[in-house]
Formats: C-alpha cells, sequence, structure tokens
C-alpha cells in the first residue's frame, strides 16, 4: 500500500462492518464518476520518464512499498487488486492486505519471508487444512516444522523460530483456539492466523494478537465459487516483504479475480451470517440423530459443520443429490467431502487421526438453500442403501 492509499485508510472514519464491506476500496468511485469499480487488465505501463521509473523500481526493491504514481508492471501491482487489497485490510482492520494466486501461494510466500531471514523453523498447530500440513511437514521450502498443541508453543520456540502458524476454527474439526493467550505465548516471534472459517464477520484475528491473517480468498471472500485467490492482511512493514517475494516468484492475482473478490466482500457480511444460521440449525439436527456419532461445530459459529457417521461415510457421499459432493467450500450452495479421502489424504494417516481428523469424518460447507430441503437431502443420504433407495 503506498502513501496516499495509507493516508486513505487512515482519514476513513470507523464504519460498521456491513457498510466496510460495500464501499472499502471503492470511496473514490463517486470522485471519479464511476459506480462499479474499473477493471485494469493492463500487464504494463507506458512512461515516456524512465529515470523515473528506475527511481520507483528501486524503491521497490528497497522496502517494497508500492509505487507512488502510476503502475508500472503486473508483477508490482494491479490498480483492480489493490482495491481488493485495501479493502480486505479495512474489514481485517490491518494497515495493509498482499493478494496471490491461492491461498497455497500466500502462505508460501509468508514463509520465505522469515526464511531469507534465517528463520527456518516454524512451530503449527495441527489440524491444519492438508496443503499447509504437508508444505511445512516435506520441507518444500526448506523449512523445518514441529507440531505441537496450543499449550505446548512457548516451550517450542527456538532462536531461529520465525513463525507460529494455526487456523481456528481448524480445517476439518472445527477446533478453536484462544488466539489472545497464543499471541501472548508467541512473545516476539509472529502469530499466523489461518482466517478462512471465520471470515473478519466473525473473527479478526489482528485484533488478538496476531500479526498475520491468512485466508484463501477462494472460499468465502470470493463466495461463489469462481475465483482462486489468496490474501495475507498484516502489517505495511510485513506486506513490503510479501510484495517482495510477489515479484520475485511471480504469484499474482490476475485483475478479473481481484474485481470478482472484491464484489465478493460486498456481500460477505450477509452470506456468511445467512449460512451460519443454515448450519446452526442443521448441527443441531445431526446431533440429535442416532446416526450421527459425533458433530463438531464452533463456539463462534460459522457455516461449516463436520460430523462422524456412524455407518459408511462414503455411502452418505454417494446420495446426497441437493448437497454438492466437492471440494473447496465457502460457496453459496452446500458443499460434502470426505476429508481423509480428498483435503487431508496428503497428510500422514497416523498425523491425520491423531489431530482428529477420523476415517468416519464429513465435512459439510453450508450454504444459502432452504434449510428444510438441506435436511431432507442428508436425511436421505444418512439411511441406509436399502431404506435410502425405498426398498422398504
Amino acid at each position: 500500500m503506498d502513501s496516499a492509499r495509507i493516508a486513505t485508510v487512515s482519514r476513513t472514519p470507523l464504519r460498521a462492518l456491513a457498510t466496510e464491506a460495500v464501499h472499502a476500496g471503492r470511496d473514490d468511485l463517486a470522485r471519479q464518476g464511476l459506480h462499479a469499480p474499473p477493471i485494469d487488465l493492463s500487464t504494463t505501463y507506458p512512461s515516456h520518464d524512465s529515470r523515473g521509473e528506475a527511481a520507483r523500481i528501486d524503491a521497490f526493491a528497497a522496502t517494497g512499498a508500492e509505487p507512488d504514481g502510476p503502475p508500472v508492471y503486473g508483477r508490482l501491482g494491479n490498480p483492480t487488486v489493490a482495491r481488493f487489497e485495501t479493502a480486505l485490510a479495512r474489514l481485517e482492520k490491518t494497515e495493509a492486505a498482499v493478494a496471490f494466486a491461492s491461498g497455497m501461494a500466500a502462505l508460501t510466500a509468508v514463509l520465505l519471508v522469515r526464511a531469507s531471514l534465517g528463520l527456518r523453523h516454524v512451530v503449527a498447530v495441527r489440524p491444519l487444512y492438508g496443503c499447509s500440513d504437508h508444505l511445512l511437514t516435506a520441507g518444500l521450502l526448506g523449512t523445518e516444522v514441529t507440531w505441537t498443541d496450543p499449550a505446548g508453543v512457548a516451550d517450542a520456540l527456538r532462536p531461529d523460530t520465525g513463525l507460529v502458524l494455526v487456523e481456528s476454527p481448524a480445517n476439518p474439526t472445527l477446533a478453536e483456539i484462544d488466539l489472545r493467550a497464543l499471541a501472548h505465548s508467541c512473545g516476539s516471534v509472529p502469530l499466523l492466523a489461518d482466517n478462512t472459517f471465520a471470515t473478519p464477520v466473525l473473527q479478526r484475528p489482528a485484533e488478538h494478537g496476531a500479526r498475520l491473517v491468512l485466508h484463501s480468498a477462494t472460499k468465502y471472500l470470493g463466495g461463489h465459487g469462481d475465483v482462486m485467490a489468496g490474501v495475507v492482511a498484516c502489517d505495511e512493514e510485513f506486506a513490503g516483504h510479501l510484495r517482495q517475494v510477489r515479484f520475485a516468484t511471480g504469484g499474482v492475482l490476475h485483475p478479473l479475480a481481484g474485481y470478482l473478490l472484491l464484489r465478493g466482500l460486498a456481500t460477505l457480511p450477509v452470506r456468511v451470517r445467512a449460512a451460519s444460521a443454515n448450519a446452526a440449525e442443521l448441527a443441531g439436527r445431526l446431533a440429535a440423530d442416532p446416526r450421527v456419532t459425533r458433530v463438531h461445530y464452533p463456539r463462534i459459529g460459522g457455516a461449516m459443520v463436520a460430523f462422524e457417521v456412524d455407518g459408511d461415510p462414503h455411502g452418505v457421499i454417494g446420495r446426497v443429490r441437493l448437497i454438492t459432493p466437492a471440494v473447496s467450500l465457502g460457496s453459496v450452495d452446500t458443499l460434502i467431502q470426505h476429508p481423509a479421502s480428498i483435503s487431508h489424504r496428503i497428510v500422514d494417516a497416523v498425523d491425520r487421526r491423531g489431530a482428529g481428523v477420523s476415517d468416519r469424518l464429513l465435512r459439510l460447507s453450508v450454504g444459502l438453500e432452504d434449510v428444510e430441503d438441506l435436511w431432507t437431502d442428508l436425511d436421505t443420504a444418512l439411511e441406509s442403501p436399502v431404506r435410502a433407495a425405498g426398498l422398504y
């Protein structure tokens, strides 16, 4: 975020979340005679002032701050993507946000920033999203991970610890962590909280001491299953390092995706609250159903439900008709998947089960359909194969 954007954020009066979701990143449109934000698809931008361009590129190389003046090149930044970044930072109440081509690209950039300082050790709490777990466990970026529970974080820290990584509510068990207490345990080590499931509608980790807030923006921020993206909300100093990594590695977000994400934010509070009401109702019904042995639903609420079935979970997946059996989450329609087979398949089976991801666990991303229709579909899918086929 350049100095003008920082000043704009600081001058903007405090507004309710629903208002921010609609107006953040769009505050300048009326002055330009526009209503909808423009989509800037340029990859490069003409300039006859090559000395000025050189100075701006040098400034970016030194700090990672966004260049003042007109854009330079798509890998340094894009005006449409910048609108989304501004809006997300306002919702998460951070100084800045940096968007990437996917959530995994965003996490990779964070790890690379810390590794560049010689801080290659990560302390992490399971469960995490399966690919996040794999990225750490496999050491693909030259990092080393120590897995622990929240109470053991302080003891796991080392001089070369660069990051503490948690997800709350966690994927897929919806386990919750006291982020404020954990941030205290981290001391000077940055805490990264994956806030994908909660969204800033339900939780703002930066207010509880997290320096970095990660989103797979593919999920609730986009909200319609048609955009892939990731974003890190943070302070401006860390954002500068993230922009430098993004420029060097090329994990940039396409402008059209930035536009769709900005549009998705406008309805984020409405979508999350409506889907959460459906999820809470379904969680209650599942908890009372003898065919379900356990239900996971977070105290914070939200639109995600996980439940363990007494029978074959694959049979439930095969029998849903209204609910879509698919990976991902956070769309307007309801999705169901079997984490042990898909999202967390890449995690070692012993580690997976130790984190509470049982082989009978199903993860439900509840959408905006009528809750009675959703329950009818679930009720039928939970039946034995014979009864579900109508062969009584």
